[in-house]
């Protein structure tokens, strides 16, 4: 059926990713409270790896990465691992901004949409 939802890792509240007309939206990935922004940064885009190959699909696939620092002035920092870790000539429409994250602990969240495989 094409218009069939999958949800992963469904909770109370959220699931960690939709899928849907082969498109796979990802819910806010964050790190661990209280650690550099270059580890939550890791911590996130390994949690968007794993998810992604839960859906059947990976980085390659996807179309556009939401960012949010709680202090833009630790872009750099979090651009050190991002782009350590996005496919050459795989890159997503990206947006970063700053915002107030859920808990002061919070230095990073990544959402990603991906195209299923």
């Amino acid at each position: 059926m094409a218009n069939e939802i999958k949800r992963i890792g469904v909770g109370a509240r959220m699931s960690e990713a939709v899928c849907c007309n082969g498109i796979v939206w990802l819910a806010g990935q964050v790190g661990n409270p209280g650690d550099s922004v270059e580890a939550q940064t890791r911590t996130c885009l390994a949690e968007v790896d794993r998810i992604l190959a839960e859906a059947g699909t990976d980085k390659t696939r996807i179309l556009s990465t939401q960012i949010w620092l709680a202090d833009i002035s630790t872009f750099a920092e979090m651009n050190k691992v991002w782009d350590a870790w996005v496919p050459a000539g795989h890159t997503p429409a990206r947006a970063t901004g700053e915002a107030k994250l859920a808990t002061p602990d919070y230095k990073v969240e990544v959402i990603v949409t991906a195209a299923l495989k």
